[in-house]
This record gives structure tokens, sequence and C-alpha cells, in this order.
């Protein structure tokens, strides 16, 4: 393995902040500290980061990094580190690079041999499955699902029979199709944990089968507000393995098959009780789109 280049011995540090994902008492000492030291801050949105730096009196120019500029940024940026300018890079919430722009600057300023360091706190998902009460030995996180309908249900299908805990992100407009998918894609009885707003005001954190947790989401209007780690445990041995296969292969069988002829194929193929796929309700799929 290669080594990292010299550090220069001139050039600054990135920090890479963690900052809260609501309550603001998550930010920690030393990330306060290493703002209030930084010559700028990198945020993902401005004007949030303004509203949490002005609550703790600290004041530091703001570069905007997003998605749309950061490959363009990140050779400026590097050259002020190269100059001995320390920076810090935060997003809107939480710990930076977990589904949140930044690594394209990490990488480049690794590459030219600065110091990144983190200063870490909070993660929503580190938090959600702290409190999920699921496997949390090893775990899968998938981030944001697509967005499109077709697309989200074939992601889901494709993890069906993962063996590990799996996370992810949801936004409100969307939990409804998404839990509706997962519990197509999974079995209606796969325990799950819907975290939501954690941290905030109004935090829940309801646990069930995700056939019961899309119910009550459907049931509650507040349980569709706000914002979402979604986990769901991951497919046991054996029989619940050889299931949730057969329940991928129905699905893609009943597109162009009969449902008992679809049931029957994906049962002699995977070894999953056909009266467990004809019944999983992959027959009728839902068709809008969120």
């Amino acid at each position: 393995m290669s080594a990292h280049p010299a550090t220069p011995a001139a050039s600054g540090i990135l920090h890479v902040v963690a900052t809260p994902i609501g309550n603001l008492g998550d930010l920690s000492p030393r990330a306060r500290d290493t703002l209030r030291a930084v010559a700028a801050i990198c945020a993902e949105d401005t004007r949030h980061t303004r509203q949490l730096l002005g609550h703790f009196g600290i004041e530091r120019p703001l570069v905007a990094l997003h998605e749309h500029n950061e490959d363009a940024l990140a050779e400026r940026l590097v050259a002020r580190l190269l100059d001995g300018e320390s920076l810090a890079l935060v997003s809107d919430a939480g710990t930076p690079l977990v589904s949140d722009p930044g690594f394209r600057l990490v990488r480049a300023a690794r590459a030219a041999g600065i110091r990144v360091s983190p200063v870490p706190g909070p993660s929503a998902l580190v938090a959600a499955l702290s409190v999920a009460g699921l496997p949390s030995d090893r775990f899968v996180f998938e981030g944001f699902l697509p967005a499109k309908a077709g697309a989200r249900r074939e992601r889901l299908q494709a993890l069906a029979a993962e063996p590990r805990t799996l996370l992810f992100y949801e936004s409100s407009h969307r939990i409804d199709a998404m839990l509706a998918d997962a519990a197509q894609a999974f079995g209606p009885d796969r325990p799950a944990v819907l975290a939501r707003e954690l941290t905030k005001l109004f935090e829940t954190v309801l646990d069930g089968s995700l056939g019961d947790l899309h119910a009550r989401v459907l049931a509650d209007p507040n349980q569709r507000k706000g914002e979402f780690v979604v986990l769901v445990q991951g497919a046991g041995e054996d029989s619940d393995a050889r299931t949730v296969e057969g329940r991928r292969v129905y699905a893609a069988l009943v597109a162009h098959l009969p449902p008992s002829t679809a049931a029957r194929v994906a049962a002699e193929l995977t070894g999953a009780s056909r009266k467990d796929l004809y019944g999983s309700g992959g027959s009728s799929p839902g068709t809008g789109d969120a």
C-alpha cells in the first residue's frame, strides 16, 4: 500500500465537523472551538449554517459547498489549505459526507497531503440504530432510496435477502410509499423501526412489523411529518431467506405470468412456500409514484 504524500509544513487542516441533527445542545465544545478558530467554514446551505453559528455567537466567513459546485471549488479550497489556512466542512445536520456532499473535497485534500481531521458528533443513522433494538453488530446504510417508484421497488427487492439490518433515510412526502414498497419487498411481517425527528421536540421511535408501521403512518398524519430513518431487520436464515428470495423472484415473474403460475415457478426455483408467495400481495403491485 502506498503511503500518503507528506503533509506540507505550512499547510492548514481541513476539519470535518459534525453538527446537531436537531437539539442544538449536541454541538460539542470541541466543535464550537474548531468553528471559531478556522479561516472559513464550507457549508452545504450557508443560510442554515449561519443560523447555527449565530446561536453560538460564532462569526466566520462561509463558503457554499454543495453537490453542484464541489468539483469546481475543491481545487481553490485545497489551494487555501496549502497556503496555511485551516477550514471546516459542515453539512446542514449531522456528520458531513453521510448522504451529504464533501467527499470530493476530502479526497482532493488528502491527495494534496493535507491533514483531514474529524470532529465527531451527531449522526442520524447511528442515533436511530442505538435506540432501535434491532441487531446492530452488522448493518447496511442505504441512504435515500430512488425517488421514482419503479427504481425504488427494484432496489428494495434486491435487498430482500440481505441478512444485515438495513437503514434508510426518507423524506416526509415519500414515507408512505416507501413503507408500502418495503412491506411488499420484505414481507409485511418483517420487524422494523421508524425513527422520526430524532433529538427534536416531536421525536418518535415506533417499532413493529413493516405492515403495522405503514398502517400507523397512514392513520396518523403527524407520523408523516419530519425527517425519517427507517430500519429493517435483516432476513433470517433458511426458511426466511427462501421466502424473501421467493418473493423477489415472484415479483419479477408476476409481471409476465398469471399470479398462480408465477408463484408456482418462484417456489420451484427458490424452495419457498407457494402459499407464502401467492399471498404476499405481489400480484397487485401499486402503480402510483411518489
